[in-house]
């Protein structure tokens, strides 16, 4: 498979695999999704890879979820529906090494959810993080909530979704959604140092962790599977087309407007 979207470099032990689409603050599109995926399974059959690293290009953000822009091609529709979510989800949870999510800036909405997924998220101290759902008539009924909670308990999680507010790395290191906060110019380094320590361990037993991990939290998968087809239907009222139309019209979103 040919990638636009994303780059794919072996380092070491680690498969860095980087959204490669600054320009849209690596907002992710269908291609994106399926590109990752691929990479994902590409990395995970590979022997000689111990660990893979998921990063965003650019200086800016590591990811800022599904690109709005994008609502043509192969995979139509607003936000993450219409693209294959619950599959790039379950690839990096499914993929038997561990994976990190390397933060060097903005980890905002479907980016924030990947970070919650990744076994690993290491951040520069110019990292931030949070959710953007509510207030643009969207939410992620799946990992995003539900394994959040586990992430960071149940009341922060619903702190995150509610008021929509942006954390800092030190906070999200505070709150656990953060494994380590390293001076930016640093973070590749000791995100490699990671790698490396992890490439010293036996490939069997971390498997076996990552698997026994998982599941106390599979039924999840089920839950986003029923959650999605949910949001789907909520996208098409005019309650959630007011978060669209307010995001572009760079507005407060009347919410309260809306006929529910």
């Amino acid at each position: 498979m040919g990638y636009e979207d994303i780059l794919y470099e072996v380092r070491g032990p680690a498969a860095w695999i980087t959204i490669n689409r600054p320009d849209k603050m690596n907002a992710f599109r269908g291609r994106t999704c399926d590109e990752l995926i691929h990479a994902i399974n590409k990395a995970g059959y590979d022997a000689s890879i111990a660990v893979i690293v998921l990063a965003g290009a650019g200086e800016k953000a590591f990811c800022t979820g599904g690109d709005q822009s994008a609502h043509a091609g192969q995979y139509d529709g607003r936000g993450t529906i219409g693209l294959p979510m619950e599959e790039l989800h379950n690839a990096i949870r499914d993929v038997p090494k561990p994976v990190i999510a390397r933060v060097q800036g903005y980890a905002i909405g479907g980016g924030n959810v990947l970070c919650t997924i990744c076994d690993f998220t290491l951040a520069s101290e110019k990292a931030q993080f949070g959710q953007a759902g509510p207030k643009v008539g969207s939410v992620d009924p799946g990992y995003g909530t539900a394994f959040l909670a586990r992430v960071v308990g149940e009341k922060k999680a619903r702190e995150i979704w509610y008021l929509c507010r942006r954390y800092t790395a030190a906070e999200a290191l505070a709150m656990g959604l953060v494994n380590a906060v390293f001076p930016h110019e640093q973070l590749d380094a000791e995100v490699q140092k990671w790698c490396e320590e992890i490439a010293e361990r036996s490939p069997t037993a971390l498997a076996i962790a990552k698997r026994s991990f998982n599941m106390d939290t599979a039924h999840q998968n089920g839950i986003a599977g029923m959650g999605m087809y949910a949001l789907k239907l909520f996208y098409e009222t005019e309650e959630s087309k007011e978060g669209v139309k307010a995001f572009q019209e760079k507005r407060k979103p009347d919410f309260r407007k809306q006929k529910r």
